[in-house]
């Protein structure tokens, strides 16, 4: 029997560029290039490596987003998954995850999965509550935050590490589960890795084919709405605090004024 794996990846803004708003306070996706989110990629190598030691196991990455996030797709089919699905449609702009995780529930449903596997969070929204959600829309139990998760005899296992222990979880498949970016380092693409990518499948899909209205997404069928956004100020030049003998008591002044202290 097929293992089919899932894994909900996200095209975000590059971290390391000057990320803001555009006009209609959505994240403005012009003018930063985008890439595949980087807690994204933990997912996809968990399944990968779950696949890996499973016979006959298949990996199909999905996302939700405009044209360009098939970037996101070819990265994960690059790093060895198998196939792709891209669900994209004008209607989708302005979508709060509440909307993200409904078009993700019937691409799966759509798709067919026996466990879906996701990222923490997005490194641009930083919710986190993404995979909570798609396993209330799915019906399905959830493993979530994993720093180790594997698969066998029709469960999923998995560790969860908190702050003074470590829980041991398991779940029967169908199941939805994240991980950490403790779960293991994510694989680079190789060369034929890139290329073999280019000849993967990825199916389109737009609401229509998922049967949602569009009336339930985008700006206006959002749950949440930003209200305002202020431009980060320009860093300014520090204070150099020359030590006369009263260095100490000028820093401890500076944090009690910053309320650091």
């Amino acid at each position: 029997m097929t293992l089919r794996i899932a894994v909900c990846v996200k095209h975000v803004p590059d971290a390391s560029g000057d990320r803001g708003f555009a006009d209609d306070l959505t994240v403005d996706r012009e003018e930063v290039d985008g890439l595949l989110s980087e807690l994204d990629e933990y997912a996809v190598e968990q399944a990968l490596l779950i696949a890996g030691t499973t016979e006959g196991a298949e990996v199909t990455v999905v996302t939700v987003g405009p044209e360009d996030a098939v970037a996101a797709l070819r990265k994960a089919l690059a790093m060895g998954a198998d196939k792709g699905v891209h669900v994209s449609d004008d209607a989708i702009h302005g979508t709060d995850v509440m909307g993200t995780s409904a078009i993700l529930a019937k691409a799966l449903e759509r798709t067919g999965f026996d466990l879906v596997i996701c990222g923490m969070a997005s490194t641009d929204g930083t919710m986190g509550v993404l995979p909570a959600l798609l396993a209330e829309r799915l019906a399905l139990p959830q493993l979530t935050l994993l720093s180790e998760v594997a698969v066998a005899d029709g469960e999923v296992t998995g560790r969860r590490d908190g702050d003074a222990a470590s829980e041991r979880l398991r779940a029967p498949l169908p199941a939805v589960v994240s991980v950490t970016d403790q779960s293991g380092e994510a694989r680079y693409p190789s060369f034929k890795g890139i290329l073999a990518a280019k000849k993967k499948p990825v199916e389109k899909l737009g609401l229509d084919a998922l049967g949602i209205d569009a009336d339930t997404v985008g700006l206006d069928g959002s749950w949440t709405l930003v209200d305002s956004a202020t431009a980060r100020p320009a860093r300014t030049q520090g204070e150099v605090v020359t030590d006369e003998g009263d260095g100490g008591k000028r820093l401890a002044a500076f944090l009690s004024g910053q309320k650091f202290i």
